[in-house]
């Protein structure tokens, strides 16, 4: 059974370079990318990324299936980052009319369905890997609620898929400012 450390935080809170510092512990790291990239902004993120990365570790570019990476392949840890994006990479390929503002109920469920599915396969891809999986992901329901029907939608997502991997982990951290602040830690430091 794998062992989850769940790292949340807002934008630039110092997440990923949390997560980064906990998987150099182990020799073999496979990280998990599910940015797409959209414009040359991110095309600039995503390769900052890569150059802080130490250049032993395995990259699989995941946007829409974390699952499968987990389940054919095998290393020590992973590092997953980040869920929020996964989550925007869901809805996104999904043929919703977003320019509308108003889905129906029916349109909304099934976006749930689906992006709540591929959170539940990841952890189970997860349980059934013995690795060291760390999971960061961006905490988004502490702000306004947003105008729009996609911003709604993926808050909520993100929030439920928050909960559900924070449940799992044997670890979670708020990062703050640069610092991380313990939610849930290991039994044995209890």
């Amino acid at each position: 059974m794998g062992k989850i450390t769940f790292i949340t935080g807002g934008a630039r809170s110092g997440k990923s370079d949390h997560a980064e510092r906990m998987a150099e512990k182990y020799r073999d790291v496979a990280y998990i990318a599910t940015a797409v990239v959209t414009d040359d902004e991110m095309k600039l993120r995503i390769e900052r990324h890569r150059k802080q990365r130490p250049p032993m570790w395995k990259t699989y570019e995941a946007p829409y299936d974390i699952a499968r990476i987990i389940q054919e392949s095998s290393h020590e840890a992973y590092l997953v980052d980040c869920i929020t994006v996964y989550i925007t990479n869901l809805l996104l390929c999904e043929k919703a009319d977003w320019e509308s503002g108003v889905l129906g109920s029916a349109e909304q469920k099934y976006l749930e369905k689906s992006v709540e599915q591929k959170i539940g396969e990841m952890l189970s891809a997860m349980e059934e890997n013995p690795a060291r999986f760390i999971v960061v992901s961006n905490e988004v329901g502490m702000g306004l609620v947003p105008e729009y029907a996609l911003g709604r939608i993926f808050r909520d997502l993100a929030g439920r898929a928050n909960r559900r991997i924070a449940e799992k982990a044997e670890e979670a951290y708020f990062s703050v400012s640069g610092i991380l602040i313990p939610l849930k830690k290991m039994q044995e430091e209890l």
